[in-house]
């Protein structure tokens, strides 16, 4: 059988990818390069000749995942919508209730990045642009008098918080919060944020 021969940034993107996945299945602790050697059938060797460290190559992980995160969100914000729509299809999409995969790597990530500073620097330029990324939609929506909201920046960070927290109960402790439950909670802390009435609220996207 012939074998194909990947180019670099093809074997550095199956390398993470496959990272990715031993992460979620096993914790940033448990994870072995032999586990990511072994889920691509290649060598140890050829996982350490592009990550030279275990640690380089969790790091690197994080990273793939984050900017495939942002790209994702940058598609949804960037849409010919109202500011609205646009907030809350990437507010839906987010939130632990919806299609976003990946909330049990990042609350690793999160548990992991205490320890590790190079972790912990990704983790805080992820936290940092999706909070930019909504509280500039905020504003355009505002600016377009869709809504009112005094503190876009607050309420980026305050929206934020609640989906990470509601992803920490939904993914860490089984039947902690429903699902229809946290969804209504979201619902709500928009509205309030953006100043809408009931009706607006429940407006469909």
């Amino acid at each position: 059988m012939t074998r194909v021969r990947l180019s670099v940034a093809q074997r550095r993107g199956d390398l993470l990818r496959a990272a990715i996945e031993q992460i979620e299945a096993r914790g940033v602790a448990a994870v072995r390069i032999a586990d990511v050697a072994s889920a691509l059938g290649v060598s140890n060797a050829l996982v350490l000749y592009h990550f030279s460290t275990k640690e380089q190559l969790v790091a690197a992980a994080f990273r793939h995942a984050a900017e495939g995160d942002l790209a994702h969100l940058r598609k949804l914000l960037g849409r010919r919508w109202p500011a609205l729509r646009r907030l809350r299809s990437a507010v839906r999409w987010y939130a632990p209730t919806g299609k976003a995969k990946g909330w049990r790597l990042w609350i690793e990530g999160w548990a992991a990045a205490l320890r590790d500073p190079v972790l912990r620097e990704v983790a805080q330029d992820l936290d940092r642009q999706w909070k930019a990324a909504l509280a500039e939609v905020i504003a355009e929506g505002v600016a377009a008098g869709e809504f009112r909201c005094p503190d876009p920046q607050g309420t980026a960070l305050r929206l934020t918080a609640l989906l990470d927290g509601l992803a920490v109960q939904l993914t860490s402790y089984a039947g902690a919060v429903p699902r229809a439950r946290a969804q209504e909670w979201v619902e709500e802390a928009l509205a309030r944020e953006l100043g809408l009435v009931e009706g607006e609220r429940l407006m469909p996207s």
